[in-house]
């Protein structure tokens, strides 16, 4: 079996273009990969024009390594953001092309599942008024649809400082939430690399009382040092990771201790097989993996299939019941959580799973997506809800 080919297709909203790409095999068989682009989109579709000419057509899709590292070095470039998301959407859909040849699930190829179920957590749902009377319905609204957890930045434009007042205020917003969630659902606090370290250390001692479930990105990531200082004075598990693009600049981190919860992002770290193998580095420094997952349906799929087989898997970001919901009638077989667990439940479907349908997604046409977390009314996600 040889690649033929690739296509794209580009799902836009006001704040995010989500990017697939489907393989094309001389066998009849196509496999979908899927990754969010902040800014970046075009790049990524300009980057994957070229790697499809020198390195993806006529590959064979069930190498999945050699490619991936044809792709990584044979530029002769350090891979960055850009080259590592597109590895990523390559890879995902040849490990689907895979499982769709041997008739089975991609998390079987991996080694087979460990659990029949992965905890998830809701993101984009406080898109709403930034009161305190606000979160805490929309904070109830995701507990009735049956999450046990969810996330939160309630810091509004913080830059390094926050001042007196806004603390107080970031403190009544997670105040409201825990009350309407009640004291058994997952709390985990966002920064968003927002502050310096005496900073993140005050106000993550403020909102100790809330038990948040973590505290991630208290700093920026570019400064270990910084995050290390954040981390021998809270008491609480630090997350961080969504920044980090390659494997192997993870070192650093797994060398320091520093953090208790990695948060790779499949989509821009070369995909499901660089992520396993990352869960399992984490797991001889005994960390546990929470993926950022600000993708549609496929990188979602494309998650789980990473949470179904490794033991250390705590959690699986999820945004698509809330923030652009209307997303998921782009895929066919769109992963779902149960009401009844608050969990996404194993699947035995082929491959990923899921099918990416073409004509539904032309009904989402690209857009000159922005988000800006640093501008006035970011968390409503959308146009109007931004100064800029």
């Amino acid at each position: 079996m040889r690649i033929t080919g690739i296509s794209t297709h580009v799902v836009g909203t006001p704040w995010r273009n989500l990017t697939y790409v489907q393989v094309h095999t001389d066998e009849g068989l196509t496999g979908i990969g899927e990754t969010r682009m902040l800014g970046h989109t075009d790049a990524l579709i300009g980057y994957l024009r070229e790697a499809e000419a020198n390195h993806i057509k006529g590959s064979d899709p069930f190498a999945v390594e050699d490619l991936l590292r044809r792709m990584k070095y044979g530029d002769y470039g350090r891979a960055g953001e850009i080259v590592m998301s597109g590895i990523a959407v390559i890879e995902m859909a040849c490990w689907d092309i895979k499982g769709k040849a041997l008739g089975v699930p991609v998390w079987q190829l991996l080694g087979g599942k460990v659990t029949d179920r992965v905890k998830a957590y809701a993101n984009g749902w406080y898109t709403t008024e930034r009161t305190p009377e606000a979160y805490h319905k929309a904070a109830q609204g995701v507990m009735e649809r049956g999450y046990r957890a969810l996330k939160i930045d309630p810091f509004g434009t913080g830059h390094y400082e926050l001042d007196h007042e806004q603390s107080l205020y970031a403190v009544s917003l997670i105040e409201a939430v825990r009350d309407a969630i009640g004291p058994d659902a997952e709390l985990m606090l966002e920064m968003h690399g927002r502050f310096s370290p005496a900073t993140a250390v005050r106000l993550a001692r403020d909102l100790a009382p809330f038990r948040p479930a973590w505290l991630e990105e208290p700093v920026p990531p570019e400064n270990l040092k910084a995050l290390e200082k954040v981390a021998a004075k809270v008491d609480m598990p630090v997350a961080t990771g969504e920044r980090i693009h390659d494997r192997i600049e993870f070192r650093e981190l797994f060398e320091s201790q520093a953090v208790d919860i990695i948060q790779p992002d499949v989509g821009h770290i070369g995909g499901i097989w660089e992520t396993r193998k990352l869960a399992a580095t984490a797991e001889t420094h005994y960390m546990l993996v929470a993926p950022h997952n600000v993708g549609g349906p496929v990188l979602t799929a494309a998650s789980l299939q990473v949470g179904f087989t490794a033991p250390n898997f705590k959690i699986l970001e999820h945004f698509n019941d809330f923030a652009d919901a209307d997303i998921k009638k782009v895929v066919k077989g769109a992963p779902q959580v149960d009401p009844e667990t608050g969990c996404f439940e194993l699947s035995h479907e082929p491959g990923l799973g899921v099918e990416l349908d073409t004509d539904a997604a032309a009904e989402f046409p690209q857009q000159q997506a922005r988000f800006d977390l640093w501008a006035e009314g970011w968390e409503k996600r959308s146009p109007g809800g931004a100064k800029k």
